[in-house]
């Protein structure tokens, strides 16, 4: 069935400026933002909060019992888990390095992909993280792959951090973002790749301004 509105899915690794790019891509267009990582991020804290270890050999049935009745809902800007506001509880860094860790197991991404296409199936949407090109929708209109250089990226991710009031230094966010890309490429399940068809765009040495400016042209002169 043909959307009314399109479907735009940014993918690329951690520090590439996704987020950045996505929502201000969205604003610009009058689309909904759709942060997945976020929503990954939101599993990971439900899951802290019920001391799952996804190590741990009962992990597997104790995460589709959470994931059942699990409630995720993007609005506007903010993520809304089991009707609370987490927005501004996920960016803490070992929240993220257990979202990654969780995207390895098969009973996430599955009930993931789920809430994912429903969040954009109507269209209308920016949607970014690591598999929406390639997996959550290989249809949609638009897709694009952003990446950097992986010390700009590292730069960048140590100064979200220290806005975040997490102490990182560029050489410590290099180390946890390329066991990221390590992770995230070699996963069985929907591993982070650009999509035969996306456009891919570096955004070394440009602003986030230049980079939406790019994307923005793409998707209105079709």
């Amino acid at each position: 069935m043909k959307r009314r509105r399109p479907i735009v899915a940014i993918d690329g690794p951690v520090g590439a400026g996704k987020s950045t790019v996505a929502r201000e891509l969205a604003r610009e267009l009058g689309f909904t933002y759709v942060n997945t990582g976020a929503m990954y991020r939101a599993v990971a804290l439900a899951a802290r909060s019920q001391g799952i270890d996804p190590a741990a050999a009962s992990a597997t049935e104790r995460l589709e019992q959470m994931l059942a009745t699990l409630r995720l809902e993007v609005d506007g800007p903010r993520l809304m888990l089991d009707g609370r506001d987490v927005t501004g509880e996920l960016g803490e860094p070992a929240l993220g390095d257990l979202a990654s860790r969780l995207s390895t197991l098969g009973v996430v991404r599955a009930r993931m992909r789920e809430l994912q296409r429903a969040a954009g199936a109507n269209g209308g949407v920016v949607m970014e993280g690591r598999d929406i090109g390639t997996a959550i929708f290989s249809d949609a209109e638009f897709k694009f792959y952003l990446d950097a250089d992986p010390r700009e990226r590292a730069a960048r991710r140590a100064r979200e951090l220290a806005a975040n009031g997490v102490k990182c230094t560029v050489e410590e966010a290099l180390e946890a973002l390329l066991e990221r890309d390590r992770r995230d490429r070699e996963r069985a399940l929907a591993p982070l790749r650009q999509a035969a068809d996306a456009q891919a765009i570096d955004s070394t040495g440009l602003t986030i301004e230049q980079v939406v400016a790019r994307l923005s042209a793409v998707v209105k002169g079709r």
